[in-house]
């Protein structure tokens, strides 16, 4: 599933190519997609608006319309945006299709038709997400104090968007296996020295992340159909049977709550 990295660098180059533009036309080829919306009130709420701003919200696209609406996306596990001239060819799996002024669409390619997208004046959803972690106000003291009152395992308390957003499973493992934390631990059990390696951890493999522009592991693709270059950088997630970067013993899968979790056991050791 597309992580933080992935949503804003999608987000960064779809920019140029929709801030500014109207919206002429938009058809909606698989019903799923729209969340929230009927087609009608989908389609109807993007016609006609230009689009004046497009940020990113933990794993949302959201573009701000002239209206005062706002379209948000999720690409779930295999969602992508792509714009091309509206002289090409679709790509496949289409779901979504958006016409713009100037001659180019924006589709919605999701081949496992998870991804969202609806229109919203306000989204509850949005409203309930919790700090993002590479804003300043994410300070240490920020992370500790969220941390310190859960029991659960670090792991997915990393992962639940309404305590931080846009951490995902991949960079969930490499930020615990760059602090030296077994994914079990937890979560009130880090001493403070611990809480400082993880958010530095957090934030350092994030950034990475996007200046690498995300990571390609299975169907992300950046909206001009280029793939992301950060997987190469991984030194834990999706490397199960290779040797430890750090001490050279072989990585291990886990599952954790349900999620396939990537560690060096020696390296991330549980305490006893």
């Amino acid at each position: 599933m597309p992580e933080l990295p992935e949503v804003e660098t999608v987000t960064n180059e779809i920019r140029p190519y929709v801030l500014g533009r109207c919206i002429e036309n938009v058809e909606v080829f698989w019903p799923g997609t729209v969340k929230g919306n009927t087609i009608a009130e989908f389609v109807n709420g993007l016609k006609g608006q230009t689009v004046a701003k497009v940020r990113r919200r933990g794993k949302f696209i959201i573009w701000e319309l002239s209206s005062g609406k706002k379209l948000l996306t999720h690409l779930k596990m295999t969602g992508a945006l792509i714009a091309q001239e509206a002289s090409a060819l679709p790509p496949p799996y289409n779901r979504v299709e958006i016409t713009l002024d100037d001659g180019f669409k924006v589709y919605f390619r999701d081949p496992r038709k998870f991804g969202r997208m609806r229109v919203v004046d306000r989204d509850s959803t949005i409203e309930e997400l919790g700090p993002e972690p590479l804003e300043p106000e994410f300070t240490v003291e920020t992370f500790t104090s969220i941390l310190r009152k859960r029991k659960s395992p670090i792991k997915p308390t990393l992962l639940d968007q309404s305590l931080i957003a846009g951490i995902g499973n991949m960079y969930a493992d490499e930020a615990l296996f760059e602090a030296k934390i077994h994914p079990l631990r937890p979560a009130d059990s880090l001493t403070p020295a611990e809480y400082r390696r993880l958010h530095k951890a957090i934030q350092q493999v994030l950034t990475a992340a996007i200046e690498s522009k995300g990571a390609s592991i299975s169907n992300y693709v950046r909206p001009g159909g280029e793939l992301g270059h950060a997987h190469f950088a991984f030194k834990v997630a999706h490397r199960r049977g290779e040797n430890c970067p750090r001490c050279g013993a072989a990585l291990e899968r886990i599952v954790v709550r349900g999620r396939g979790t990537y560690l060096c056991s020696r390296c991330q050791p549980m305490p006893e």
